[in-house]
Parts: structure tokens; sequence; C-alpha cells
């Protein structure tokens, strides 16, 4: 009989763990791919404004309107700055989750080795009681044979 594996229980809490942080890893990766998009976002409809504003100088603007305009693009400048910002804090904490995963499945790959290296040992202890059963399976029925024919 096989002896059970003594870090199996660190073996099942660093899978949780990994699995824990593989989780966490998409939700970064999401929060960041969300933070660009709205960023993109932002930045198209600053454009978007921009070509309004030409197209509105050309026609003439009195100053109140040119004002508006003005203050209007520097309120999405402001945004898509903020937002800027999100990205590059969005980014850093999907950075700090890669490393958090990558060391956590560092560990599980670490224990994870000793299981198999155990599994290993075992089968081989098994495997060397089981050929001396059988070689003294068959030596008992040699020596049976043997006292059968000498008689």
């Amino acid at each position: 009989m096989a002896n059970k594996f003594s870090l199996q229980p660190l073996l099942e809490l660093m899978q949780s763990r990994t699995d824990e942080a593989t989780r966490q890893l998409g939700h970064l990766i999401a929060a960041e791919q969300s933070a660009r998009s709205r960023l993109q976002m932002l930045e198209e409809y600053r454009a978007d404004y921009a070509v309004k504003l030409r197209e509105a100088c050309q026609q003439g603007l009195t100053p109140l309107a040119l004002r508006n305009y003005q203050d209007f693009l520097a309120r999405i400048d402001e945004a898509i700055s903020q937002q800027t910002q999100a990205v590059r804090h969005s980014e850093q904490n999907t950075a700090h989750g890669q490393e958090n995963w990558k060391e956590q499945n560092k560990r599980l790959k670490a224990i994870d080795t000793l299981s198999l290296r155990h599994e290993v040992r075992e089968k081989a202890i098994d495997n060397k009681q089981q050929q001396k059963i059988q070689e003294e399976h068959t030596a008992r029925k040699y020596a049976v044979r043997n006292d059968e024919e000498g008689e």
C-alpha cells in the first residue's frame, strides 16, 4: 500500500492560491482593457469635437460660442488626462497581478514536482513488493513440484 504524500494539504493550498491568482489576473486584465477602451472613446470623441469646432470656425463663430467650444475641449482634455492615469494605474495593477500569478505558479510547480517524485518512489516500492511476491510464489510453486516429484 502506497504512503500518502505528506505535503498533500500544501499542494492543495498552492493549487487554490494559484487558481485565485489566475482569477484575479483575469479581472485585472479585463479592468485594464476597459480603461483602455474608455480612453480610446474619449480620444475619439475629442477628435470628433475638434472637427466640429473647425467646421464651426469656418462658418463663423461668436466669441461666446468659441469660448464654449474651447471650454468643452479643455474638459475633454482633462478627462483624457485622468483616464490616461487610470490606464497607467491599471497597467501597474496588471503587472503586479502577473508577478503574483507567476510566483504562485512557481510555488505550485515546486510542490507538484515533489508530489510526482513521491508518486514515482511509491510506484517503485510497490513494483519491488509485487516482484518479491511473484518471486516467492514462483519459488513455492517450484519447491512444491520438486517435493511432489521426489516422493
